[in-house]
């Protein structure tokens, strides 16, 4: 006599991986082994709490404003959403990683990842990128030919993780998408965000989740649209060439902290000049670790 058929939340992706893609899970695998967590579906209470508690860590809310509750994140399992864990120590008890997406419309075969977070003491070890190769597998076994999510542009380490490291595509300038969200990450600042797409089985991708990052190229004939002035502030420059090179801070965390006047300026600053040039059709082309956005402009309409 069998059983039902297994699910996420009842099995890891090995199991599964007779269902669908092998190399997905193979790379996910990989990546989990690398980091040296063990990544998971997750799908009790305690785990739910567990990661309710992580990310009031990481984003100190002011307030009643959690970044998500145990009960949203029973509620998303129930209805067949993803919420990966990734899990540390000797015994593999410390969550360390969450990962958290529900479905587009289902036309639309895709994901939208809403929130990830690691603890700030795993920070260098590839947490972050062990979940996200977990969400593609877990995604692609289930479907899913792309994942959206959203990051602020001014957060240097996550551009380079999201368009460098993933492979992932900048698809739109969002100008304050959630309002004001008054934690310790945001500060009380607009929150700009830059939404990205993950075509799951796209050469650059495939090749990202192997560990073969896209690394940005400065062609000759490049322009500064937003340079760093000795003092740190932004500087407008041009956009009128085929490259445009645009600025982030190097901490704007620590800028909202210790000058918000001065992680304002940088914040309209980003959005007067990269805004406009992805809505006329410019493409980043990748993130420099450095600190600069690589914009095509060469088919911008």
């Amino acid at each position: 006599m069998t059983g039902p058929a297994p699910t996420a939340s009842m099995v890891g992706l090995t199991d599964l991986a007779e269902h669908g893609s092998d190399a997905a899970v193979v790379a996910a695998d990989a990546a989990a082994r690398a980091a040296g967590v063990h990544v998971h579906q997750l799908g009790d209470l305690a785990e739910f709490a567990a990661v309710q508690r992580l990310y009031e860590q990481i984003w100190r809310p002011e307030g009643k404003n959690p970044p998500v509750t145990t009960e949203l994140l029973r509620a998303l399992t129930k209805a067949g959403s993803y919420v990966g864990g990734a899990f540390d120590g000797a015994d593999g008890a410390d969550l360390v990683g969450g990962c958290i997406g529900f479905f587009s419309p289902p036309a639309q075969t895709a994901l939208h990842s809403h929130i990830a977070g690691v603890a700030a003491h795993l920070r260098g070890r590839s947490v972050g990128f062990a979940l996200k190769v977990h969400q593609r597998a877990w995604a692609m076994l289930h479907g899913v030919s792309e994942i959206s999510w959203t990051f602020d542009p001014l957060v240097s380490r996550n551009a380079y993780f999201n368009l460098a490291k993933l492979g992932a595509s900048a698809a739109e300038y969002l100008p304050n998408f959630y309002g004001r969200m008054d934690d310790h990450i945001n500060g009380r600042d607009d929150t700009d965000r830059l939404l990205v797409t993950w075509r799951l089985d796209a050469p650059e991708v495939i090749a990202a989740c192997a560990g073969q990052h896209r690394q940005a190229s400065r062609p000759d004939g490049a322009v500064v649209g937003l340079d760093v002035s000795p003092q740190g502030a932004p500087v407008p420059g041009t956009v009128d060439g085929p490259t445009v090179l645009i600025a982030v801070p190097r901490d704007i965390e620590m800028l909202r902290t210790t000058d918000p006047d001065a992680a304002g300026e940088w914040r309209r600053a980003v959005r007067d000049t990269l805004g406009p040039l992805l809505a006329e059709g410019a493409r980043i082309t990748g993130f420099d670790r450095t600190g600069w956005y690589v914009v095509d402009r060469k088919d911008a309409s």
